[in-house]
């Protein structure tokens, strides 16, 4: 039951067959006897203890009423920086936040709750979605510990949305959520063989988020399939009063009527060469992936690299240090009286008085660096953040579809996952989020093929609130290529020894 889709363990509540007190079961159990033990995979930080009472109250709902849609019973878990207001906790992975409820929601726990959903808990993350430590471990928390790759379980799971990930492809649950600022949806996606859509910010609502950075930060689905995917960013778009980026989003109420297995033909899509290169093997993945997009009838545009590259990370660097200080300020401000330390300072604070516990392996550099900033009147943030769009929109993403006249653009999302190394943090070798991050546009990440035992995706990006062209172009690689395998939960890659 754990590689069934939603829409198979939708049909089988419907007819009788399941119900959604027998599923949140199975999933809790899953939890117990592949996270908690066997493996170990330490993706799961918390289990909501009204699971299967939500579960009981929506079985009697479909019986009375039917169902809200395709939603209605199905179990779904929330990255831990994301707000509920109920007997979960909400702490980003840091010990600071324990003891603290959230006063209210997330607008997205929200929707997820009207669309019938059942949290079923919340999911380990990169602590501070991995904004403590140039050097950090990816999946690793004070409060949670080190997620573990479920393909082979040395291995990275990539940040900062690390349990999401591990949970999505161990089956753990339905699906996931997971943020991102840069990378932290898509990397743990691609090293753990999944789909992850990061969307247009402004898509999803950013309240009841703990942030890193207004500018960049999104929320997105993680999940086994395309169609998983896009049931649940219907489910988790919508306009929130607390979110002005949501006010003028471009938004479709179901998603899943861009699923098309012809989705392909016709299309032009160009290759970012400019993302290739750093790993041969990856190479070779994707070329058979653009013999595939071809075989499917896309045309395929080479040498259209995004200009742009490589200039704006100094600028990049610059806006989210400002906006982490003041968007965390701001943030624990509205945390209510009971939580630890209620701003960028006291936090810093609070770990320096805690090491042995909360800095045992990496510090937390980021943090002083973002404390040293001023506000954002500053002019070097106004001048940085412009720098951003004008890079990674007029002059990037936007002026190479247009030059073009391409629908999407393809890269390799990254490269096999590397071991976990507390000493010397993360290796990865490349990837190519950074301009829809910094843009703010969509990205879809989909599996493309193996390197020995890990998984390798492919990118497709495109401008502002292409969602629907991107999820068609995704889904019918997907169905045309089936690259997707469960996890084998290896201990450790057999050449290795």
């Amino acid at each position: 039951m754990q590689e069934q889709t939603i829409a198979q363990l939708q049909t089988r509540l419907e007819s009788g067959e399941l119900t959604a007190r027998a599923l949140t079961e199975f999933y809790l159990q899953r939890i117990a006897d592949i996270d908690d033990s066997g493996p170990a995979l330490n993706a799961v930080i918390e289990q909501n203890p009204d699971a299967i009472a939500i579960a009981e109250r929506l079985d009697a709902e479909r019986r009375q009423h039917g169902a809200r849609g395709p939603l209605h019973g199905i179990p779904i878990l929330i990255k831990d920086n994301i707000d509920s207001a109920d007997r979960m906790q909400t702490t980003a992975g840091s010990l600071a936040l324990l003891g603290a409820t959230p006063t209210r929601d997330a607008f997205l726990v929200d929707q997820l709750r009207k669309a019938g959903a059942v949290l079923l808990g919340k999911a380990n993350l990169s602590e501070w979605a991995n904004f403590r430590s140039p050097r950090s471990s990816s999946g690793w928390s004070s409060r949670g510990g080190q997620t573990k790759n479920p393909h082979v379980l040395d291995r990275s799971p990539c940040g900062s949305s690390s349990g999401s990930g591990t949970a999505a492809a161990a089956g753990l649950c339905a699906a996931a959520i997971g943020t991102e600022t840069d990378g932290s949806i898509v990397c743990p996606c691609t090293v753990n063989g999944i789909v992850g859509i990061k969307p247009t910010l402004g898509l999803i609502s950013r309240s009841g988020i703990v942030p890193i950075a207004h500018s960049q930060d999104t929320a997105g689905p993680m999940a086994r399939t395309v169609a998983d995917a896009a049931a649940l960013l219907s489910a988790l778009t919508g306009t929130d009063p607390r979110d002005p980026a949501t006010q003028g989003a471009e938004r479709h109420a179901d998603y899943t009527q861009f699923l098309d297995e012809e989705g392909l033909r016709g299309a032009r899509i160009g290759i970012a060469r400019n993302f290739c290169g750093f790993d041969v093997r990856v190479d070779r993945i994707m070329e058979e992936s653009i013999a595939a997009l071809k075989d499917l009838g896309a045309e395929v545009i080479d040498e259209t690299d995004i200009a742009t590259e490589g200039q704006y990370g100094e600028s990049e660097s610059t806006v989210l240090f400002y906006e982490f200080k003041t968007d965390l300020n701001a943030y624990l401000a509205g945390r209510g009286p009971d939580v630890q330390v209620k701003t960028l300072e006291e936090l810093i604070a609070y770990n320096e008085a805690d090491t042995d516990r909360i800095m045992p392996y990496f510090g937390q550099e980021r943090l002083l660096k973002a404390q040293e900033q001023g506000p954002l009147t500053d002019q070097a943030y106004l001048d940085a953040l412009a720098q951003n769009h004008r890079l990674t929109r007029d002059e990037g993403i936007d002026a190479t579809i247009a030059k073009h006249r391409l629908d999407a653009i393809i890269a390799p999302t990254g490269g096999p996952a590397w071991v976990v190394d507390w000493v010397n943090g993360d290796h990865s070798g490349g990837g190519c989020s950074s301009p829809a991050a910094v843009a703010g546009y969509p990205h879809i990440t989909v599996p493309a093929g193996f390197i020995h035992d890990l998984p390798v995706g492919i990118s497709f990006f495109a401008s502002a609130w292409q969602e629907p062209a991107l999820i068609k172009f995704a889904y019918a690689f997907e169905q045309g290529t089936r690259a997707r395998r469960a996890p084998k939960y290896l201990e450790r890659i057999a050449a290795e020894g």
